[in-house]
């Protein structure tokens, strides 16, 4: 009965030392492949040949006791011993190899810490643009009483937004409305969004003028040292008790306002911001109704494009007319399900569209 457990034993070792010599025969072209492509001695070659050290040793040491086993097998008792002294032979490598041991699971932890780091790196970098997008153009806004706001942004082919929009309350019967666009994109773009925002609030307040708000802004942004960078905006203060509109536009797209008796563009009352610290602005007045509309948003709206031809100004007014009665975030995503059929779908530049009715 023994020899035939014997036997047994020796095919199955012998079984598993064929399938790590398979696995031993992998690793080897891994090795190989990664002396190819940076050499030899490098963390890389070491791991990879200290994987392919393991699944021979395997392999020898399996194919070793298939040998053993088979021979006690047929051989008498008396010369076991000669027999087992055959397995000193892996294990003497194992001694030898054994002082590689503390610097590969070193180079493993290493690995491992790089990786990790890597991965929340990457975590990150995937989730910077979606927490800056979400400060500039924000998926919720507050409820001011006396006005229905809507908003829609969507983001173009660059990583980083520099498109924003903001609505605040700036006195106890006025509202401000901000649209804005830095020119270019990435992360430079972005935080010149992010820092023009959130100044406009501070003098927003501290001025009622939004031409005011404006000279103050660019004396800021100006006097740094970012020549290529330059922000369009518009800022629209609403007054109830006064019941009147003010705005100012930094270069911007025309806003329009639509009233009973028809839309009045606003225009630019002022250079771009950035371009030079000592550039003066003007506002506009206009009397404030019930129902009146104001619809901005940025150049990616106007210029969407079908081949040579941009969507436009004529058909903003248009489409807006067509929906005018809808509630505002409707008529946002009105507006920019217009241009993205007119562009076959896509809209390359980012794109904010705000729109703010009086009740």
């Amino acid at each position: 009965m023994t020899p035939i457990i014997l036997g047994v034993l020796a095919a199955i070792c012998l079984a598993s030392s064929i399938l790590y010599a398979r696995s031993a025969r992998q690793r080897l072209r891994i090795v190989h492949l990664v002396e190819a492509d940076v050499g030899s001695g490098v963390e890389a070659h070491s791991v990879a040949f200290a994987s392919f050290r393991k699944e021979a040793h395997s392999a020898g040491l399996y194919f070793l006791l298939a040998i053993v086993s088979g021979v006690l097998a047929t051989v008498d008792s008396t010369d076991l011993v000669l027999v087992l002294a055959v397995m000193a032979a892996p294990a003497i490598a194992s001694l030898w190899w054994s002082r590689l041991s503390s610097r590969e699971a070193r180079m493993a932890r290493n690995r491992y810490d790089i990786e990790r780091r890597a991965d929340e790196a990457l975590e990150q970098e995937q989730l910077a643009p979606k927490a800056w997008a979400a400060r500039l153009a924000p998926q919720e806004l507050p409820d001011f009483s006396g006005f229905e706001i809507g908003r829609v942004y969507e983001a173009g082919s660059g990583l980083m937004a520099g498109d924003f929009f903001d609505v605040h309350r700036v006195g106890p019967s006025r509202v401000a409305a901000v649209i804005g666009d830095v020119a270019g994109h990435g992360i430079e773009s972005s935080i010149t969004a992010f820092q023009a925002k959130y100044l406009l609030r501070v003098f927003l307040r501290q001025f009622r003028d939004p031409a005011q708000a404006f000279e103050e802004l660019n004396a800021q942004l100006a006097a740094g040292d970012r020549d290529e960078e330059f922000i369009s905006a518009v800022v629209v203060v609403f007054d109830t008790e006064a019941g009147t509109l003010r705005y100012a536009s930094a270069g911007h797209p025309a806003a329009f306002l639509f009233k009973e008796d028809g839309v009045a563009p606003l225009r630019s009352t002022g250079p771009l911001l950035m371009l030079d610290p000592k550039a003066e602005y003007f506002s506009r007045e206009i009397p404030l109704e019930s129902g009146d509309t104001v619809v901005m948003y940025t150049d990616g709206l106007a210029e969407a494009r079908e081949d040579t031809q941009l969507f436009g100004e004529e058909r903003i007014i248009k489409t807006a007319e067509r929906d005018l009665n809808a509630a505002p975030g409707v008529l946002c995503k009105t507006l920019l399900d217009a241009a993205k059929d007119f562009a076959g779908g896509v809209i390359d530049d980012d794109t904010a569209i705000l729109v703010v009715r009086r009740d």
